[in-house]
């Protein structure tokens, strides 16, 4: 591919620093040690939370995040989640026993419709699971308010919207809970990897015992391990199990690449939005839909959106980018509608994929193309002239 989805995120620097850090000292520990630990420092300050916990990817930070809620809420319910979204967000919730409950997105800001949100909320509602997908704002203040008044807690998926704000606040600072992705195609990489963010004590201390097997000595509260061990004077105090858990700790060697790479991540988020703005302009908008909310976005990909339903017109396109080695993927983010996939077919909801009107038109119409802060004007312009001359 000429234009691929991603380009050169892991850089020469990142592996000198890495094996820097390999040469340094013949008594390594490469596991989960300092180096995640200052990673976790570094990015929460980055952010602006009290606590972060690294894990081996984004849908381990997803699954954690729902077992949490699970933990504070045995007996289920449901939780609010957009048809457009990562597989690994609804698999979370149906791994951990909650039924999802799906709503449409706007077009706009590609997240859900408040409309819809308040529609889907009952008295089983525990959560909503909001994902502010390809870089864009999906929080509104009416959300914000909705969660508080019927005490909601709000989950935030910011896995390809690092740096994203709201009203000039990070987005992952708004949710009980926020989850975001280090895979390589992401606005920065540790090869694979993944953050949980939060400003509660409790959940961050959850979420470091689910990380690693819900063992009791990875909780940092002393006075909380003394009170356990106490309780449980039968068993090993350095092998006590809280949970019924998971192994998703991450490696020194990840984190090294992590406390590297967020030198530069304000920088290239600057890069990929600037690009977004260039496409944006000199995209055919009599075509495709070029209204998006960009107030606020940290831009992951090129969205292509054909305005009106058209096979033809869609064929032509696919066939241009092919030919001239644009990389694109179809449906968008995780492939479109999560309602036609069958992993959730096999649940029988009673609800038709169809109904989510604009989640199903990005499933049918629509595409992302990678931008990545290497790519010049000169490439976007090449690119927009291929996309703008195949649909005419």
């Amino acid at each position: 591919m000429k234009y691929p989805l991603m380009k050169n995120n892991i850089l020469k620097n990142d592996i000198d620093v890495l094996i820097k850090f390999l040469k340094s000292n013949k008594k390594l520990i490469l596991t989960n040690s300092k180096k995640v630990f200052q990673f976790e420092k570094l990015w929460s300050k980055w952010l602006g939370t009290k606590y972060s916990i690294f894990v081996n990817s984004g849908s381990s930070a997803n699954l954690l995040s729902i077992q949490i809620l699970k933990i504070l809420n045995p007996k289920g319910g449901n939780i609010i989640i957009p048809g457009f979204t990562w597989s690994s967000d609804v698999a979370s919730v149906i791994h951990c026993g909650f039924k999802p409950k799906f709503v449409d997105v706007n077009l706009e800001n590609l997240a859900m419709n408040d409309e819809e949100v308040f529609k889907a909320v009952d008295k089983n509602t525990k959560a909503i699971f909001l994902t502010h997908a390809q870089g864009y704002n999906g929080l509104s203040d009416k959300i914000l308010s909705l969660c508080k008044k019927k005490n909601i807690m709000l989950i935030e998926d910011v896995c390809e919207s690092h740096g994203a704000k709201h009203k000039n606040q990070k987005l992952g600072t708004f949710g009980k809970i926020s989850n975001f992705s280090f895979y390589y195609a992401h606005h920065m990489s540790t090869i694979e990897g993944g953050m949980i963010c939060t400003n509660d004590e409790k959940i961050y201390e959850m979420a470091r015992s689910l990380r690693s097997h819900g063992m009791l000595r990875e909780i940092k509260s002393k006075s909380y391990q003394k009170k356990i061990i106490k309780k449980h004077k039968d068993l090993n105090s350095q092998f006590i199990f809280l949970y019924p858990a998971y192994n998703v700790r991450s490696t020194e060697i990840n984190a090294v690449i992590g406390i590297n790479q967020i030198k530069r991540l304000n920088s290239n988020i600057d890069k990929r939005n600037k690009n977004c703005r260039l496409f944006n302009s000199l995209i055919d908008n009599e075509i495709f839909f070029t209204n998006f909310d960009m107030k606020g976005m940290s831009n992951y990909a090129f969205n292509l959106i054909l305005k009106k339903k058209n096979n033809f017109v869609l064929s032509k396109l696919i066939k241009a980018l092919n030919k001239n080695g644009i990389e694109f993927r179809m449906g968008s983010a995780g492939g479109g509608n999560q309602l036609r996939q069958p992993y959730v077919k096999n649940l029988k909801l009673k609800i038709n994929p169809a109904s989510l009107k604009n989640t199903d038109h990005i499933h049918k119409y629509g595409m992302y193309i990678g931008n990545y802060p290497e790519l010049k004007s000169k490439d976007i312009k090449y690119i927009c002239k291929i996309i703008n001359e195949s649909v005419k």
